[in-house]
């Protein structure tokens, strides 16, 4: 199951970018005493009494203005409550109930998503005046300090219990693949492809696919939801328009996605922004594969694929651990291949390794290599634990882990990949400190 999405929403200046910072601990929106600063939804992930979940921070609404600035920022929020799981309402405490106020909390009334109202900006602990917001008629409603973190730990309480909570008793698994890539790269004619019929719209002009379109069936016994996505162009090439939106709904989708499809017009090469797309999904710890399309258009020798390969090990350094496949949509060349391809990638992703063959794997690493060390003080690995998966997360219990350098992180990691591969998939190392025992 994927992270649940909470949007912070409320009218400008209220305080949503103080409390999105002092959620998620460290500041990654810029605040400011006046209007029309967040502009666009930012994500940070946030965790809660054992809750992991990922935060949304919006523009200001104003819903009733014509402003065109205000038009794009009121879209962006609400597409942010669009996607989310769970809504927290800003308000402002000093101020009282305004109009927009009860524009905003109609608005959020039709979502049909949970929604707790955060009353801001009470640093001395003004309850009383958190009463009047009752009459929203749309939530729970807790008094905060965003400044002082006051009242927050309260407010999550409420708002994670509201979460979707994963079902244990799911007993069929289900593979999301986001099939992603700059506009008109032949997204949609792969996604047709491997349904077997017309489902979404093809044609020749950039931009076709607005939104992300999912749809469900099953391969070889295995479920599966295809979701295909909006071409994600260069921000300077995108409209504020509805192209912006789509842009922003297929960003979502990836995190969302179990497996991404990355596909790339072959004929026009890897470029720039395919490697940002890229880059994103890495950063997301999504497993993928690189779809190189339109093979059919290239000309070839007996050295075209080694050249291709070799071009995309120095574009992609950063996950050195992609796989690749490379078909024609137009003639359904390989095309049958990018399932089972998806679906092995997407095992990496969920594999599992013991404690013990770890640990074994590891001792031996550090016998080949010494561990760095600084001011005479040299790094100890007393054990490493697999913390989780999607991506496989490997726990490194240390002395110090500021003497931990990132050429040693890097050997360790090659180290597991030699060993376990993870074809596919990106893994994530953490160190953590653990006093040496006497």
């Amino acid at each position: 199951m994927q992270k649940p999405l909470i949007a912070i929403v409320g009218r400008p200046n209220v305080g949503k970018s103080t409390l999105f910072n002092r959620i998620v601990g460290k500041k990654v929106s810029i605040v400011e005493d006046f209007e029309g600063v967040t502009r666009d939804r930012l994500y940070c992930d946030g965790e809660w009494c054992g809750c992991q979940f990922t935060l949304i921070d919006t523009g200001g609404l104003e819903i009733k203005s014509q402003d065109k600035m205000w038009k794009h920022i009121r879209a962006q929020a609400q597409m942010a409550v669009e996607i989310a799981d769970a809504i927290i309402f800003v308000v402002d405490g000093r101020a009282g109930m305004t109009a927009n106020d009860i524009e905003v909390a109609e608005f959020l009334r039709t979502s049909n998503k949970p929604v707790t109202i955060a009353v801001n900006k009470l640093d001395n602990n003004e309850q009383d005046t958190i009463y009047d917001f009752y009459s929203l008629g749309v939530g729970d409603v807790v008094g905060i300090s965003a400044e002082q973190s006051k009242g927050i730990g309260d407010l999550l309480d409420i708002v994670t219990e509201s979460l979707p909570k994963a079902n244990p008793d799911e007993e069929e698994q289900v593979i999301n693949i986001a099939i992603v890539g700059k506009p008109n790269a032949g997204k949609s004619s792969i996604t047709n492809k491997l349904l077997g019929y017309e489902r979404v719209i093809v044609s020749d002009i950039a931009g076709t696919t607005r939104d992300a379109i999912d749809t469900a069936f099953e391969w070889n016994g295995k479920k599966f939801n295809l979701i295909d996505t909006a071409g994600i162009r260069k921000k300077s090439a995108v409209d504020e328009g509805i192209e912006q939106y789509s842009v922003l709904r297929s960003l979502a989708a990836i995190r969302r996605a179990d497996v991404a499809l990355i596909v790339i017009d072959a004929e026009a090469g890897m470029s720039e922004q395919d490697i940002k797309i890229c880059g994103y999904v890495h950063e997301q710890g999504k497993p993928s594969v690189i779809v190189m399309n339109k093979w059919d258009a290239v000309e070839k020798d007996t050295f075209t694929i080694n050249t291709f390969n070799k071009k995309m090990q120095g574009d992609l350094k950063f996950m050195d651990y992609f796989q690749s496949i490379y078909v024609s949509a137009l003639t359904g060349q390989r095309v049958d291949k990018i399932l089972a391809l998806a679906s092995a990638v997407y095992e990496q992703s969920i594999r599992r390794v013991s404690t013990g063959l770890l640990n074994d794997i590891i001792a031996d690493a550090v016998v080949a290599v010494e561990p760095p060390s600084h001011n005479g003080k040299r790094l100890k690995i007393f054990y490493v634990t697999q913390g989780s998966i999607q991506p496989p997360t490997f726990v490194f219990f240390v002395n110090d882990k500021d003497l931990m350098h990132f050429s040693y992180e890097r050997y360790l990691e090659n180290t597991l990949r030699k060993t376990f591969e993870f074809k596919g998939s990106p893994i994530k190392l953490i160190f953590r400190n653990r006093k040496e025992e006497s």
